[in-house]
């Protein structure tokens, strides 16, 4: 597959890469497995030479084993003697790019904790030693969200405060979901819609799915739900790392958000427990699941709920983590039937969210959200608030155009509009069919 989109990202590197001349330039990179990090940072954003370090566990002596032929080659210096510590191969570099500009790229950084933790300590010595005469562009990249965030972010850590520049990669946004599918000659309202929510713009889920020539519901289920599927063990092998020995706890939180437990009081009557502390973490520290309130709601508002951000997150804990038992013995068959059986109800909610995404990439507005009352009452599926120009956008979403009532979307804004008097105000009724209507960049 092509490498699409990422021109923010690319231009950034760019000038982080171009200020290495000046002096020794720090970049760390995050955002979730598959999301496309390291196809992001292979790309020819720099005219200068690229070493890429790979940390995978191993013994330090081998990793330094591994760099050495990578510098070898690729600076075409020759190295004597055996190195076995990472110290003394930056210390090396750091020495090199004070007559050579050139740019390192140490991939999934993280690992170095559980390799040797010193490490960092050895970085930010070095750095802070060499770093004014230096010519070296350091791109650190982690998939493991807490960890990056903790080595780069806390106060207590070695390396906080040194990085120049921070990216945080996104899944693909919806036009670059509806660029790929016209250039497989697969884009329709519904295929724009079922794409999203089975891949949520994730650049690796979308590569295979190209692959495979799944572009429709039925193709991409049956490529997910199948003996040896990558998919099937997604949720575990991306967050148990994450969550640690409490992943059970997490885990259940996310099978309840997902299943449609949405408040905290939902969530702690099912649990029987406090879950505050969990929530915030996943919020938080994860960035797994984020707190929604009506989108006029005063900061101190207990009207609160939760979603889980990645759309095929939401999915796996809905479907895969659920029905287990049905993997386990094998029964895809029974697993498909469930999943297409409810796969409208699941949609409709994410439809939704499509628009939302939509509206934000229009640029127009300075909020985007939803509204409900007290005990959930009168809903309103988006809002739109430009706060510039005093317009206000009511917007009501429903699957098929036929379930559209604007009488009685008008009638559930009453007490929204008290708030906004003397702002214009529109509405819309949005069903599957209106996605590429809207979608026109």
């Amino acid at each position: 597959m092509k490498f699409y989109d990422r021109t923010k990202e690319l231009s950034i590197l760019k000038r982080a890469d171009e200020l290495k001349m000046s002096r020794g330039i720090m970049t760390f990179v995050i955002g979730r497995r598959r999301v496309g990090k390291t196809t992001l940072l292979l790309q020819p954003f720099t005219n200068d030479v690229k070493l890429y370090f790979f940390i995978s566990r191993k013994d330090e002596s081998l990793l330094c084993e591994e760099f050495t032929d990578e510098i070898e080659s690729k600076l075409n210096i020759t190295i004597h003697g055996k190195i076995s510590k990472f110290e003394e191969i930056f210390k090396l570099l750091l020495e090199h790019s004070k007559s050579t500009p050139f740019t390192i790229i140490i991939d999934e950084f993280q690992e170095f904790t559980k390799i040797n933790p010193s490490i960092y300590s050895t970085i930010q010595k070095l750095w802070d030693l060499n770093k004014e005469c230096s010519k070296l562009h350091l791109i650190s990249c982690g998939s493991i969200y807490s960890l990056m965030k903790k080595i780069y972010e806390d106060n207590k850590e070695p390396l906080f405060g040194r990085a120049d520049f921070k990216l945080h990669i996104q899944p693909f946004r919806v036009s670059t979901i509806k660029e790929i599918l016209e250039d497989y000659q697969a884009l329709s309202p519904q295929n724009l819609l079922d794409f999203y929510i089975l891949t949520g713009g994730v650049a690796k889920y979308i590569e295979l799915f190209a692959l495979y020539k799944a572009f429709t519901k039925d193709e991409m289920i049956n490529e997910i739900v199948q003996e040896n599927s990558i998919f099937l063990q997604e949720g575990k092998n991306r967050l148990i790392e994450e969550f640690g020995k409490e992943y059970g706890i997490y885990f259940s939180i996310l099978s309840l958000i997902a299943n449609s437990k949405t408040s905290k009081s939902e969530i702690e009557g099912v649990l029987e427990r406090n879950v505050s502390g969990y929530l915030y973490r996943l919020e938080n520290d994860y960035n797994i699941i984020k707190s929604i309130k009506p989108i006029n709601a005063k900061p101190n508002a207990k009207l609160q709920k939760y979603e889980i951000v990645d759309n095929f997150l939401l999915f796996w804990f809905r479907y895969i983590f659920k029905y287990q038992t049905l993997i386990e013995v094998g029964n895809f068959d029974k697993l498909k039937t469930i999943i297409t059986k409810d796969f409208s109800t699941f949609s409709g909610k994410l439809l939704e969210k499509l628009f939302i995404d939509l509206l934000k990439e229009e640029n127009k507005y300075t909020n985007i959200g939803s509204y409900w009352e007290r005990g959930n009452q009168n809903e309103i599926d988006i809002v739109a608030i430009d706060e510039i120009d005093k317009e206000l956008l009511i917007c009501e979403v429903k699957l098929s155009a036929k379930r559209l009532n604007l009488n009685q979307l008008m009638e559930k804004s009453q007490k929204l509009l008290l708030a906004y008097k003397g702002y214009k105000v529109s509405y819309r009724l949005l069903s599957v069919e209106d996605s590429l209507k809207i979608c026109t960049f």
